[in-house]
Formats: C-alpha cells, sequence, structure tokens
C-alpha cells in the first residue's frame, strides 16, 4: 500500500549497513525556527495541541523541513505526553510555558486509578502517522516516537517541567512501589503506543528518555532503562517484510552507555558530552549509534558549523571497519534544535554532513 522508498539511507544506517553517506534528522527539526512552522500555528489558532491533534496540520508541518533541507528522515510532529494526556492528566501548554498536567499522579488512589489509556483517544496521532506517510511519498522514512516510561512518569508525576525533580525523586526513594506501579503502566501504554504507529505507516521508532540522566546510578537502572528495555522487547520489530529499526536516546545516558546499548534497541542516541569515537570502540558493531552536535553550534556562522558538523564524523570516523563490515552512524544534534535557530544555519550543516561523509567512504 505504500510506494517504494526513494532514500532509504537512514533505514540502513540504522541497520548498519553500508551507506553511501551519513544520514541526518535533527531532534525537533519542525518547530519554532521554522517561519512556515509559525505560520502554521497561526491556523491552528497559535495552539501547540492545535496543530498535533489535527492530522493535516501535523502532515504540513512534519514536511516542512524536507522542503527546506537535504534531511534522511522524517519524524511525526507530535508530543511524547500525548499517552499521560489519553490517561485523562488534563495535558495544557499555556502561553510562553511549557506543557503542565491538571491532574498529575501523586498519592496512592491517584497510582492504583491509573491505567493504560484507550488508544482510540490517540486516533489522531495514527491518522496523522498515516497521512505523512502518504505525503512523503516514499521521499525518506518516516520515524514514530514516545517518550519513555519514567520520562513521561516524571512529568505526570511532577505535573510539569522540574529543575530539582523534587517531587518524582521523593517518590522514587519513599515509595518505590508506587514508582514502580507507574513505571509498569506506563511500559505497557508506550509499548502499545509504538506499535500502533508502527502499524500505522512509521518506519522506525525512537524513546526519548530525556530525563534519564537525573537519576543515579543504579537508580537509572532499575527505574528507567529496565521499563525502556520492557517496551523494546514487546516492539513489532518487522512490518511488510521490513525491519523497523529502534533508537533509544538518554539525555546525560553516557555514564551507562554499554547498559543502554545492550537493552535490544538497534540505535543509541547520544548527547554532546559524549565523545563519539570512544562511544563507537565501546560497543563495538553491537549498535549504531546516533547524534551528536550541540545543538548551540547553529548559532554559530555557517563556516564553522561546517567545521564542528565535520569534527563530529571524523571523530565516529569512516563507518566502515577493517573487516569489510559498517557500524551505522546517523548524524543528529545531541538534544533538540532551538527554536532561535537560523534556519539557513540548518543547510550548512546538512551540507557540510553530506558532502563531508561522502568523502570519507571515498578515502582509501
Amino acid at each position: 500500500m505504500w510506494p517504494a522508498l526513494q532514500n532509504d539511507t537512514f533505514l540502513r544506517a540504522c541497520l548498519r549497513q553500508s551507506t553511501t553517506h551519513t544520514p541526518i534528522w535533527l531532534m525537533r527539526q519542525a518547530g519554532r525556527y521554522l517561519p512556515e512552522y509559525k505560520a502554521t500555528r497561526e491556523k491552528a489558532g497559535n495552539s501547540f495541541m492545535g496543530l498535533a491533534t489535527n492530522p493535516q496540520y501535523a502532515t504540513d508541518v512534519t514536511l516542512q523541513p524536507l522542503d527546506r533541507y537535504p534531511l534522511d528522515a522524517a519524524i511525526l510532529f507530535s508530543d511524547i505526553l500525548t499517552v499521560p494526556d489519553a490517561m485523562g492528566l488534563g495535558l495544557s501548554f499555556g502561553a510562553g510555558e511549557g506543557p503542565r498536567f491538571a491532574r498529575p499522579v501523586r498519592d496512592e488512589a491517584a497510582v492504583a486509578a491509573l491505567q493504560s489509556p484507550d488508544l482510540n483517544k490517540l486516533r489522531y496521532v495514527f491518522d496523522a502517522v498515516t497521512s505523512i506517510r502518504k505525503a512523503l511519498n516514499g521521499r525518506v522514512p518516516l520515524i514514530g516516537f514516545s517518550g519513555s516510561p519514567w520520562t513521561l512518569a516524571s512529568y505526570m508525576v511532577e505535573g510539569a517541567g522540574s529543575d530539582d525533580y523534587r517531587l518524582i525523586k521523593t517518590m522514587l526513594y519513599s515509595r518505590p512501589d508506587l514508582m514502580h506501579r507507574i513505571l509498569a503502566v506506563n511500559a505497557q501504554a508506550v509499548t502499545a503506543y509504538l506499535n500502533a504507529q508502527i502499524d500505522a505507516g512509521a518506519q522506525a521508532v525512537m524513546i526519548f528518555d530525556s530525563w534519564g540522566g537525573v537519576l543515579a546510578d543504579g537508580a537509572f537502572q532499575r527505574f528507567s532503562l529496565d521499563y525502556t528495555r520492557q517496551v523494546v522487547a514487546g516492539l513489532t520489530r518487522e512490518k511488510d517484510g521490513a525491519r523497523v529499526p529502534v533508537i533509544v536516546f538518554t539525555k546525560g545516558g553516557g555514564p551507562w552507555l554499554q547498559d543502554i546499548a545492550a537493552c535490544g534497541a538497534d540505535v543509541v542516541g547520544l548527547d554532546w558530552t559524549v565523545n563519539l569515537g570512544a562511544a563507537r570502540a565501546a560497543v563495538g558493531s553491537k549498535v549504531a549509534l546516533q547524534g551528536n552536535l550541540d545543538p548551540s553550534v547553529l548559532f554559530a556562522p555557517p563556516e564553522a558549523i561546517a567545521r564542528e558538523g565535520v569534527a563530529v564524523l571524523d571523530s565516529f570516523g569512516r563507518p566502515q571497519r577493517a573487516d569489510g563490515g559498517w557500524d551505522g552512524h546517523i548524524f543528529n544534534l545531541g538534544h533538540g534544535i532551538s527554536q532561535y535557530t537560523p534556519p539557513d544555519h540548518v543547510a550548512a550543516l546538512c551540507e557540510a554532513v553530506h558532502a563531508h561523509s561522502r568523502l570519507q567512504r571515498a578515502a582509501a
């Protein structure tokens, strides 16, 4: 039912297969730094959820960066908090504010009442996935995504973003039984949610463990990674005869690279604090790596952006190994692109990554 894929470089890199260049896509590549995104958001009443819950608007903004730049993948325009919103926690985005829940999960009764949401409440997401896949017409693959069980739990307990994670960590240490109950429900919900995205047309999926790096060693493994591993184990890994790669990204997860690489994912995303060459040496050919340019580099002049992009590629090195095999690398930022990024600077990065990675492969 889908058109043939014209550019499969991203999928090939995820699976550590040969590629003609290093593929590039950017976290939050469809967003507020683009004037066309702002214009579409105005049509939606300047509402983020007005965009995300309208499959046509979500399709339009997903494709906008692809019309500007030679990116090698599209990512669904949505939010990581759609799942807890569907659980009835009352998600809202105030003007100039981040996400907020009207009914956070902070006591025993609220935890006991928590259950995996009816996927019909998330039908708008799956409709958007199908709409985007059709609109892409085989141009590049489509990535679906979700927040990790731990990251979703953090927002659900805190009720919003946090700078000290006091409420979620208090529950973790004082009532680990409640914490595990929330995480178990979230893992079930995230697994079903991602599989529904795959059924709707997503060709790869990514799990964003945005808050995993705030945990202590030991706590990270028990309260974040163990539940991410459960999700990965339950995912559909082949659809329509093709492998569906899974990416896991833990911001601040560098100290646990080996543990994350063993979770069953095909790709591990890295933030900008990690040396790519050292990471490649550590994981060998277990997984492909994604990352990891500091997003702030994109505020620099184009020649500096090109230099730093080349440095990331050189840090990873030539993807082809001496034994003839390939280690996959997907170029990305170490976190999401800033809303203040000049759009022309993204073009300079894409050009540098594609040109230099082709030169790497041509080298003897």
